[in-house]
């Protein structure tokens, strides 16, 4: 497969409220492919209820900056943060806030792999 190639690009969008969801596949999975290079770019989305779970979840926010060593990237839903009120939290673990419809719709339509939990 050729480097560069948005075949080797995995988007994790991540909806669920489930602690263990996210502690046992969400954050286990895109941190260990990324550390492991299982893919070239591993972008965590986060959206809907995932984004209040992580502005009051300690122990998540300390693997989201363990995974952001590693070079997994990691995005939020500026709609859902905002519905929530957890924008500025997320903010302020260097997650990228946008209105993420567009991203996702451009990650599918590009051939990158999108895994949804």
């Amino acid at each position: 497969m050729e480097k560069g190639n948005n075949q080797d690009k995995l988007a994790v969008l991540w909806t669920s409220a489930d602690r263990e969801v996210a502690l046992k596949m969400v954050f286990m999975y895109t941190y260990n492919s990324k550390l492991k290079g299982w893919w070239d770019d591993v972008t965590l989305i986060i959206w809907g209820p995932s984004s209040k779970l992580l502005s009051s979840d300690i122990e998540l926010q300390d693997y989201v900056k363990k995974a952001q060593e590693a070079g997994v990237k990691f995005q939020a839903c500026k709609a859902c943060s905002d519905m929530y009120g957890v924008t500025e939290n997320l903010k302020r673990l260097d997650i990228e806030v946008i209105y993420m419809g567009e991203p996702l719709t451009n990650y599918l339509k590009n051939g990158w792999k999108v895994l949804t939990l």
